[in-house]
């Protein structure tokens, strides 16, 4: 490894095949079967590779090793299915941005698993953590090692003399969109208007130029607007499909971007148009927290609506002109979206940032290297509070390890 460097693989070029993202499947490819380890990185992941090679050294190579930073549940959250609900504290998974690594004789023994025992959930929702439990195999597989040298403190911080690797924030890519530029949809219904259609006017509506709420039912004082679809409990397809369709027609002003949320999504707004400024409207860009449904049988990702919904106008354009529509009012709104999605060819792009649940629901850990954009779920929280801990900008943004770090280098 000293005399050339590593070979470095992008996901995304390994195949066609949408579930590429969930790794696993990928252990089947003959890549890396000449090499000691292969180590997964993410974009914003720094190497020192001479550090790299050196800690990786102390490892027998020739062992199953499941290597990387430990992260670990305060409490049991439903995004990892109230794991070791007795304790969660006791699972280790790893820190995607810190890198991870396999052994290849792990490498190999995985590849075999996986293509006789897929994963036994259909739904891949916090990958990090159903990676671990996957290879863990309820014993019968190697425990996270934790190895200190694999870091998330930023590259230019006094605290990574050790590490062989460290955070770099996203790119900087301009000037925040424009307010002009967006158009906010929120979903609501008339039971909760008076519950938690205030939250989001005291939090984040005040950074919204153009949003209107939609229900079922037309209250002047806030005011809604009732699309003629009747609420459901659950899925929110019918009401979601209207909100696309009014977007493109002139009862709204013509935006570049549309953000659907639900009427608990906590979101910060100036974040979103400064993460914006990455990607051209002109493209068919839908973007937000990506889950997945069936990945390792042909199946699909999709944005998860709760943590926020982003949509340029030509993937809006071209979702409708496609002829995708809901099979019921009540169908989950944002996995038909990723089924239509899937159909046209146009991909999910995903970003940590946003959160279908609320801060308590992931690793302390985790969140202290993010600027999150949102989070969802207003239960068993006071989500004004939320939203001014972690979403709230006044000149700076606080990091939940209370460092203060300008929004514009966080993201």
């Amino acid at each position: 490894i000293f005399q050339k460097p590593p070979v470095l693989l992008l996901l995304h070029t390994l195949s066609d095949n949408e579930g590429d993202w969930s790794m696993l499947p990928l252990l089947s490819h003959s890549f890396g079967k000449n090499s000691s380890w292969i180590v997964f990185l993410e974009e914003e992941t720094n190497v020192k590779m001479t550090k790299l090679v050196q800690v990786l050294a102390k490892y027998d190579k020739n062992k199953e090793w499941f290597l990387g930073k430990p992260l670990h549940d305060a409490e049991s959250t439903i995004i990892h299915h109230y794991a070791f609900a007795e304790n969660p504290s006791v699972f280790k998974y790893p820190d995607f941005t810190a890198a991870w690594a396999l052994s290849i004789p792990l490498v190999v023994r995985l590849a075999n698993k996986v293509k006789d025992e897929p994963l036994k959930s259909d739904f891949t929702i916090d990958l990090k953590h159903e990676v671990a439990l996957y290879i863990w195999d309820n014993g019968n597989g190697p425990h996270l090692t934790a190895v200190p040298e694999l870091c998330t403190e930023p590259e230019d911080s006094p605290q990574t003399s050790h590490c062989a690797t460290t955070l770099s924030g996203p790119p900087l890519c301009g000037e925040p969109v424009n307010k002009e530029d967006l158009f906010v949809a929120v979903k609501t219904c008339r039971k909760f208007h008076s519950e938690r259609v205030p939250v989001i006017k005291k939090t984040w509506e005040k950074h919204a130029l153009h949003l209107e709420y939609y229900s079922d039912h037309a209250d002047p004082l806030i005011p809604t607007i009732d699309l003629g679809v009747p609420n459901t409990e659950r899925g929110h397809c019918g009401k979601t499909f209207a909100i696309l369709k009014r977007f493109l027609s002139s009862s709204v002003p013509n935006t570049r971007w549309l953000v659907v949320v639900d009427d608990d999504t906590l979101i910060s707004l100036p974040r979103l148009q400064m993460l914006l400024s990455c990607y051209d409207p002109s493209e068919p860009v839908c973007l937000g927290e990506r889950y997945g449904y069936g990945l390792s049988q042909g199946g699909y990702s999709y944005i998860t609506g709760g943590g926020g919904m982003v949509f340029s106008r030509e993937a809006v354009v071209r979702l409708l002109d496609s002829g995708c529509k809901c099979y019921s009012d009540d169908a989950p709104d944002d996995m038909v979206l990723g089924m239509c999605l899937n159909a046209l060819g146009l991909p999910v792009t995903h970003s940590p940032l946003f959160h279908q649940a609320r801060p308590e629901d992931y690793s302390r850990d985790f969140l202290a290297h993010q600027v999150p954009i949102s989070f969802h779920k207003h239960w068993n929280i006071d989500p004004v509070a939320v939203f001014n801990k972690w979403l709230k900008d006044d000149s700076v943004a606080k990091t939940s390890d209370g460092l203060n770090k300008s929004v514009k280098t966080e993201l």
